[in-house]
């Protein structure tokens, strides 16, 4: 194990037994790495690893902390490898999305409130008028969002926020036209078929059907994991990437 994974190990150590509790103050360098019987490079860039990690927080001018160590908090720092996720890793991210967000609309539609479905209802009349792929993609990811966020767990609503990213979302519904069958007419753009996926959820919602409702969010979570399963698009980024 290198020196730095050592002592990186080491201070997760004082975490987990309670030496360091979370909002404790690290110890000054020279102590610690005099405690630990690392030396000061090594520590620093095992405090500079866990800081990435948000299991610690550095503070100007006041040394470095123990973070909260809140699980929602400590996921996103998974966030950078779904953005970067490709081929077979963007379908394992896919696949964990289809167990979760059926469960979680099954959820919400006991929990949102009338004011939350209001809400809901003006996101889905603007994300149909967005002049932009963009703006599409930011009301997709607040309309996902204010769903998760109505069952109260901020570890799910994190979770899911980082199984589908706003840079896998963008990158799918930017380029993707579904192919058209042999002399047929060309099939809706993923933007398209999001929307009326996205308006039969909020339907299910809106009755307080909690079956419909999960049944209608893994309609449309799969609808992805076809299109990657498939190649129905040749563009290799696209094909990398997972829509809303």
């Amino acid at each position: 194990m290198a020196v730095t994974d050592q002592a990186i190990e080491k201070i997760k150590e004082m975490i987990v037994s309670g030496t360091l509790s979370p909002g404790a103050r690290l110890p000054n360098e020279a102590d610690l790495s005099e405690q630990l019987g690392l030396s000061r490079s090594s520590l620093r860039e095992a405090v500079r690893a866990l800081t990435a990690m948000r299991i610690l927080v550095a503070k100007q001018g006041d040394g470095t902390y123990v973070s909260g160590l809140e699980p929602h908090l400590l996921l996103e720092a998974m966030t950078f490898a779904a953005d970067v996720s490709h081929g077979h890793t963007a379908r394992q991210l896919l696949q964990v999305r289809r167990l979760l967000e059926p469960q979680a609309a099954a959820l919400a539609a006991g929990l949102l409130s009338g004011d939350q479905l209001a809400a809901l209802r003006t996101i889905l009349d603007r994300s149909e008028q967005a002049a932009t792929i963009e703006e599409f993609i930011e009301l997709d990811v607040e309309f996902h969002r204010t769903i998760a966020d109505a069952v109260g767990n901020p570890v799910l609503s994190t979770l899911l926020g980082i199984l589908s990213t706003h840079t896998q979302r963008l990158r799918i519904v930017r380029g993707t036209i579904l192919q058209p069958p042999a002399g047929g007419t060309p099939a809706p753009s993923a933007r398209e078929q999001a929307h009326r996926e996205h308006e039969t959820i909020w339907r299910a919602l809106v009755a307080r059907d909690a079956t419909l409702a999960a049944g209608a969010s893994a309609v449309h979570v799969a609808a992805v994991e076809d299109w990657l399963a498939s190649g129905s698009t040749h563009d290799p980024a696209v094909l990398a990437g997972i829509t809303p």
